[in-house]
């Protein structure tokens, strides 16, 4: 079975997945950037909802970034 790619490749992949610990995944990488910021009691999936708020996350964190 043939996969496509996010630049519309296709084909199968290669080499053999790694052993040991899972790699965070994109949802661990909000939460954790949520708790830096202070805001622990955040649902972040209701906050994507909301542009404005999930904006104002984002910009949080980027300035906590650059510091």
């Amino acid at each position: 079975m043939a996969r496509t790619g996010e630049r519309g490749e296709v084909g199968k992949p290669e080499g053999k997945r790694q052993l040991g610990r899972h790699k965070r995944r994109w949802e661990d990488n909000i939460k954790m950037d949520i708790q830096e910021i202070g805001s622990r009691r955040v649902d972040w999936i209701d906050l994507a909802k909301d542009g404005d708020r999930w904006r104002a996350l984002i910009k949080a964190v980027k300035i906590l970034r650059v510091l």
